[in-house]
């Protein structure tokens, strides 16, 4: 496992336990918190918390403390080079550097399988399938606890169709209905399903009137009319006559 090159986006917080840092995942904000040292925190209050305390209480008596005693930890938000460090090694682990977007992300977002983001993955369709069919599996259960589940029996089986019944985002994996032109999440020209599929099994049925796997009568969509033989001289429909009725050229 590769470490990242860089931190990702993060902040400084302090719960009253000293300062601490969250990282963010670059795709889905998802949050990862370093611990505080409380250990370093609750030595350095030791002998001097009172005093601290009661110039604290006094106008202007946080800076007056800071001045005398030094930034008390429980207080401050700031950590120094070497904490934010420290910190970033706490939570690493649970980041990934992907090698097309430079993106870092978080293990959720990304496909160990391909070693790229899941938006970059070579697998993209596969696992959007995957999280159609898991989807479905959890809907199905909670209809069947409710005593649903002969309203949607069929929704494992339309969901895994739906990878590849689906226009799909390149960037962000979205999946919509084909024909969806741009990505209703961020706006991207959608990738249009390219195989046409039985609509009971979902197997590629190509041209044929029956489904090869299953036997479903396949309705395929009208092919477009072709378009009328013009005159290449004069440009008048011929309507498959050998000359053209307007100019007398001969149509080829």
């Amino acid at each position: 496992m590769a470490t990242p090159s860089r931190m990702p986006r993060y902040n400084t917080r302090n719960d009253g336990a000293g300062p601490y840092a969250s990282f963010y995942c670059d795709v889905c904000s998802r949050e990862y918190r370093s611990q505080p040292d409380v250990t370093g925190t609750i030595a350095k209050d030791i002998g001097r918390s009172a005093a601290s305390d009661a110039l604290r209480r006094l106008p202007f008596g946080g800076a007056i403390a800071n001045s005398v005693m030094g930034q008390d930890p429980r207080y401050t938000n700031s950590l120094s080079p070497q904490q934010l460090n420290s910190a970033w090694g706490q939570v690493q682990q649970y980041f990934r550097e992907c090698p097309t977007c430079h993106q870092i992300v978080c293990v959720s977002d990304f496909d160990e399988q391909s070693g790229f983001c899941r938006q970059d993955s070579p697998r993209r369709d596969e696992m959007a399938r995957a999280q159609a069919e898991q989807a479905a599996g959890m809907a199905k259960g909670l209809a069947s606890a409710f005593g649903l589940g002969s309203v949607i029996q069929n929704a494992a089986e339309a969901a895994k169709r739906a990878g590849g019944q689906a226009a799909r985002c390149p960037k962000d994996g979205t999946l919509a209905a084909p024909g969806t032109k741009f990505c209703p999440q961020c706006g991207s020209p959608m990738v249009q399903p390219s195989a046409e599929l039985c609509p009971s099994c979902g197997a590629e049925v190509g041209a044929a009137k029956f489904c090869p796997q299953c036997g479903t009568k396949i309705e395929h969509a009208p092919a477009a009319p072709p378009a009328p033989a013009r005159c290449p001289n004069c440009g008048a429909e011929t309507q498959g006559a050998k000359f053209c009725p307007e100019c007398g050229t001969k149509i080829a």
